[in-house]
């Protein structure tokens, strides 16, 4: 298989303006480079450019407070307030007992999706924690997964005091120095100095507005940005007991948290990695999305095998999982399973009728003349930002419902929790949004 090929093909295919693509198998470093870093400059993608790693610095930020465990300093299952006694959230009774564990597996409860931008100062951390004292709580600590960004950076906060020293200053004295990644930075004044890939939005896609993320979500996957082969670099020194012991890395990689395939993420949640199952094998994983970037890590001890995959813009979910079926074929003779693809099932849609919503987003799922729809509207900072959008759904499988035509190249999957005599309580794409009672509405 020539794999600069076929990335070549299947970027044209997915209007995808630059991608690296790198494997770590059978002893060797193999990177590939396609397209260009900005459509507006034209410039070459190389396979040292750097791209934005998003939400895959979350396995980062694991990694860093599993070193703490190590060390005998954090404890899991000690409340937040253990470390960060001013630690608020609308509900005291839900903050004075979610853990570190609870942030780690995405399981604390409280709303997750805060975006402020607190500033670019080290206190901005800090301030960013002390403004969750509003975020409501959308179910118990522990009862559901849904993934929650500012879970991370409470546990970054968490790092850096028990540190006592800025995230980002922990990051390069811990794993970017120790590692020699060259080729990692942790702000737009470093990514500079090197080949930077800029995001694209919009078909065709167009470069992006802005670069990056605020500071204060840092541990969640706004500041860092990386080559392949650093992020390779990374994943090899977790098997080689270069940054954290054998046990430690096992203990970081025991699933905690069953997952249904509808909610859009892997088959499983450990300690900040995703777990998926497939051909009796057990892969390890996390994505990433920021403005226009998406980037993909698998990792397969048991092969030895890793697959890291930096796109900005495009449709990158399909690039990936084409790509990593080949490579996985080929390598370990492992067959993912297809995308997510509207079936001929039916389905009472009754019990998910409704509006659902976060402090971002409002869904309101509606029937008319045996058609469902879903109109997803802006709400909270991003009130304004975009219209809404109606979208057709169709049943899928048991509890869920899936577009009638695919965005970005993939089919969106609605899943639905809740009492199977009743109305859904929630409807999960991977955050869990509660169902809003008509009185509110």
């Amino acid at each position: 298989m020539n794999l600069e090929n076929r990335l070549n093909e299947l970027m044209a295919e997915h209007r995808v303006p630059g991608a690296v693509l790198g494997v770590y198998a059978n002893g060797e470093y193999r990177e590939h480079a396609a397209g260009v870093l900005n459509t507006r400059t034209g410039v070459e993608v190389t396979t040292d450019s750097l791209f934005q790693i998003g939400s895959m610095t979350k396995v980062v930020t694991a990694t860093l407070a599993m070193r703490l465990v190590e060390e005998g300093v954090l404890n899991l299952d000690l409340p937040v307030r253990t470390y960060l006694p001013d630690f608020r959230l609308a509900d005291d009774s839900a903050a004075a007992r979610i853990t570190t564990r609870h942030l780690l597996c995405h399981t604390a409860g409280f709303e997750g999706d805060v975006f402020t931008d607190t500033g670019r100062g080290d206190d901005a951390l800090a301030r960013y924690v002390d403004l969750l004292g509003t975020a409501p709580q959308i179910f118990q600590p522990g009862e559901l997964f849904s993934y929650n960004n500012a879970g991370f950076c409470v546990l970054g906060r968490i790092i850096e005091t028990l540190h006592d020293k800025p995230y980002v200053q922990c990051l390069h004295d811990d794993l970017i120095q120790p590692l020699n990644l060259t080729r990692t930075a942790t702000d737009a004044d470093q990514a500079i100095l090197h080949r930077a890939a800029v995001g694209h939005l919009g078909d065709p896609p167009q470069p992006a507005g802005i670069w990056a993320l605020p500071r204060s979500l840092a541990p969640a996957g706004s500041a860092l940005a990386m080559s392949a082969r650093d992020v390779l670099t990374f994943t090899r020194a977790l098997l080689t007991g270069s940054v954290l012991d054998a046990e430690t890395v096992r203990t970081m990689w025991t699933e905690h948290m069953r997952l249904s395939p509808a909610t859009g993420h892997g088959d499983a949640w450990s300690l900040g990695w995703e777990v998926f199952h497939v051909d009796g094998r057990t892969i390890y994983g996390h994505n990433g999305d920021t403005v226009g970037q998406s980037a993909f890590l698998r990792l397969i001890p048991d092969h030895d095998i890793a697959v890291v995959l930096l796109t900005n813009g495009g449709e990158a979910v399909p690039l990936h999982h084409e790509l990593l079926t080949h490579v996985l074929r080929d390598l370990a003779d492992i067959d993912l399973p297809a995308l997510p693809t509207p079936t001929a099932t039916t389905t009472d849609p009754s019990p998910y009728l409704g509006t659902y919503a976060n402090s971002l987003t409002q869904i309101t799922i509606t029937r008319e003349d045996n058609t469902i729809w879903a109109e997803q509207t802006p709400v909270g900072e991003y009130a304004g930002s975009a219209p809404p959008q109606r979208l057709q759904l169709l049943p899928h499988t048991n509890n869920s419902l899936i577009t009638a035509h695919p965005s970005q190249g993939i089919h969106h999957i609605y899943h639905f929790l809740g009492d199977p005599q009743g109305p859904a309580r929630f409807l999960h794409t991977g955050r869990a949004l509660p169902r809003i009672p008509l009185t509110q509405q």
